[in-house]
């Protein structure tokens, strides 16, 4: 633990004073007090005598904290104690709190018989805390005996009504005091127009510091570039939040991430912005007069914002770069819009190196974040390694590169949560043919065409919000495309319609010609009935072999390899849930296929309407067919 006591409270103390009478205003109204300590530059009081402390303590009947000791011996009290706190107690004027604000009984209203040690502490320190404020905007300052460490230092408490939060802890009063000094800097930093700038040796010595930071993060060195831009946040530095939310958004953070002071400059906006607009559209219930763009926004910066908003609504926003990295986000756009996330991943990343800054406030390329197709390719892991990749000109270590986020296989179809809990897939796997020809292998007529990349929540939306007629007989599938291994192609559907084995009609024969087609529907994890799995494989138009496991019982047709005979997985019944992942094992090995699991659960594809999946009725067999009349009903 730091040793408090070692602190030299003089000089901050003398460098709090000086800056804040340098910060004053020659036109401020001021009191007579705040007169004399801007003339001797000393917001403090004389020295407290060992012996005035000692009385103090015998007083108060308690041996007081070291760091608030020390202080004491350099200035009998503090006047200006960050913004809100005109005057801090000395050691005549502390005195024991004794929930004179009525502040326990306040807070002991909100416990329940379940309250934590944490909640019944604030109900509590207002009964034994020690009141430092003497003057204050009606904000609360106590040290409590109860919460001390081994170095007999106290905790100090803040509370205020106007900013409706809990308590503020501090460790002990030099935390305190180097907080409250924190809280003057950032209230000043934000001055007036026409007020003259707020420099000093603190300002100075922060700003260099943040443009220290900004080489770092070019660098590579993230981490230590953020510690040093929180620092300067705190002091309210130009530059320091802007520069820290393009970290903070690439790891995943997007809570109170407005690139302030950023944003509103034309060069960076159509670097910033966009990221910032996805988030608001991301939620759909706020209102749009509450994007956030901040002081200084010009017309041509709002209008931009709202332009962006809408494509981004919409799907067609785009982004772009100069230069190779520019075409490198083309060719990664062109890999993710058929599932190869990875692929795209690696390729954005391969290029980053040779990306150069739109200014000396950009740290990183961001307007990708809010891409369709390329805003799914983040996640925490791989913001990280962008950052740690040196770019913008710097040198240094490249970062090793993280294992993909598709695994080789299609096994990862058999994990319980792979689908967002959705126990029944299908797909088709159709060998060297390109994923946008298979509409034509699949469908019909107008529906054979792909939709724009959609997610698989919005094309299902899509589709139900347009479709007027719905059979109990009729099964087509909506699937995303994409590709599925060297020369194979996939179309997925993550929630199909109930499995009937004695109306199927595999698709496998039809997707086939001039090549070999590959259908599995699986639902031995669903909860629609009993367990089943279904396999067939077809070539230049012919079913070749297919196998039907159904209600324990399993119906072949043709000569099926050794590796996908159905007695190889299904024996007993309670061995089913365990045969899914062996099945897909073995169909991985058969043909050398694999799905992109990113892209399928989080990833956005093109989608289309297939043919129905079951034969019509037969003689004697009846079905149902509701129409809606959407115009009628509203």
């Amino acid at each position: 633990m730091t040793n408090t006591t070692a602190f030299d409270w003089r000089p901050f103390l003398l460098r709090w004073s000086g800056e804040w009478s340098d910060s004053l205003p020659d036109d401020e109204t001021q009191s007579e007090e705040d007169k004399a300590a801007r003339r001797v530059r000393w917001l403090g009081f004389p020295p407290a005598s060992e012996e005035r402390i000692a009385a103090m303590e015998e007083r108060l009947g308690r041996r007081m904290p070291p760091s608030y000791r020390e202080f004491l011996k350099v200035s009998d009290g503090w006047q200006h104690a960050g913004g809100f706190v005109w005057l801090l107690a000395g050691a005549t004027d502390a005195r024991w709190h004794n929930n004179e604000s009525g502040l326990a009984d306040m807070f002991e209203e909100y416990l329940d018989e379940d309250a934590g040690p944490d909640e019944r502490r604030d109900a509590d320190i207002w009964r034994r805390g020690l009141q430092l404020e003497v003057e204050s905007d009606a904000t609360r300052v106590l040290m409590d005996p109860e919460d001390a460490d081994e170095e007999g230092e106290w905790a100090v408490y803040t509370w205020a009504s106007w900013r409706a939060a809990p308590p503020a802890r501090y460790a002990n009063f030099r935390e305190f005091m180097r907080d409250m000094f924190r809280e003057f800097h950032s209230l000043r930093a934000r001055r007036a127009d026409g007020e003259s700038e707020f420099a000093n040796d603190t300002t100075r010595e922060l700003d260099a510091l943040v443009e220290q930071a900004r080489l770092e993060a070019l660098r590579g060195g993230w981490e230590r570039a953020g510690h040093a831009l929180d620092e300067a946040k705190e002091y309210g530095r130009p530059r320091a939040v802007g520069l820290g939310d393009q970290i903070r958004r690439l790891v995943g953070q997007t809570y109170m991430v407005y690139f302030e002071d950023v944003v509103t400059d034309p060069r960076y906006a159509p670097e910033l912005l966009p990221a910032l607009v996805a988030e608001h559209a991301a939620h759909s219930y706020r209102d749009d007069s509450t994007l956030m763009f901040h002081r200084g926004a010009g017309d041509d910066v709002v209008s931009l914002a709202y332009a962006t908003l809408e494509q981004v609504r919409n799907g067609t926003y785009r982004y772009t770069a100069a230069g190779p990295f520019g075409e490198a986000v083309e060719r990664a756009r062109e890999l993710a819009r058929w599932g190869d996330t990875d692929g795209a991943w690696r390729t954005l990343m391969d290029a980053l190196p040779v990306w150069q800054p739109l200014g000396p406030d950009h740290l990183a390329p961001l307007g990708w974040v809010a891409d369709p197709l390329l805003g799914p390719l983040l996640t925490p892991e791989r913001g990280r390694e962008l950052l740690s990749t040196p770019r913008g000109g710097q040198a240094g270590e490249a970062p090793s590169q993280p294992a993909g986020l598709d695994p080789d296989n299609l096994a990862w179809l058999a994990a319980p949560d792979a689908l967002d809990n959705l126990t029944s897939y299908r797909f088709v796997l159709v060998e060297g043919v390109e994923p946008e020809d298979l509409p034509g292998r699949l469908a019909d007529g107008n529906e054979a065409a792909l939709d724009d990349p959609m997610t698989s929540h919005e094309a299902r939306h899509r589709l139900l919000r347009g479709q007027r007629e719905f059979s109990s007989y009729d099964d087509k599938a909506l699937m995303a495309v994409g590709q599925a291994g060297t020369r194979w192609s996939f179309a997925f559907d993550s929630d199909p319609a109930h499995f009937d084995p004695q109306r199927l009609v595999s698709p496998a024969a039809a997707a086939s010609a001039g090549t070999r087609a590959v259908v599995v529907w699986s639902g031995l994890r669903t909860w629609r009935g009993e367990p089943f799995f279904h396999l067939s494989v077809a070539q230049d138009g012919t079913e070749q072999y297919a196998f039907t496991y159904a209600d324990g019982e399993t119906h072949r047709t043709g000569q099926i390899p050794p590796a996908l005979d159905p007695d190889r997985f299904f024996g007993s019944r309670e061995e089913d849930t365990e045969a899914e992942r062996s099945l897909l094992e073995a169909v991985t090995g058969e043909f050398g296929v694999h799905l992109p699991r990113h892209a399928i659960t989080n990833g956005r594809l093109h989608t289309f309407t297939t043919r129905s999946w079951t034969r019509p009725p037969g003689n004697g067999e009846t079905y149902a067919v509701i129409s809606m009349n959407w115009d009628a009903a509203r």
